[in-house]
């Protein structure tokens, strides 16, 4: 039985995402400060993702919320970057 193939989508189609290094705190408590701040629709714009313990990966349209929402709530941001790699 063979698989179909799932189509790709085009690199202008694809989301863009922003990597943030934040400082060690908890998953729990980065989600809550993004919902406290930004709301449900926000985060949903938004789309967190922990790529790694404390890399943080949103959309580039909602890097300045996110941002907001994090130093509101008194987590700190080291850097930010457009990729993994670039937070070394």
């Amino acid at each position: 039985m063979q698989r179909k193939k799932e189509k790709n989508l085009k690199p202008s189609m694809r989301e863009n995402k922003r990597y943030i290094l934040i400082e060690e705190s908890g998953k729990e408590e980065v989600e809550k400060s993004i919902l406290d701040y930004i709301g449900i629709l926000g985060y949903s714009k938004a789309s967190p993702i922990f790529a790694r313990s404390n890399i943080l990966a949103v959309n580039r349209k909602m890097l300045n919320e996110i941002r907001a929402a994090l130093s509101l709530a008194g987590i700190k941001i080291k850097r930010v970057s457009g990729t993994i790699k670039g937070l070394r």
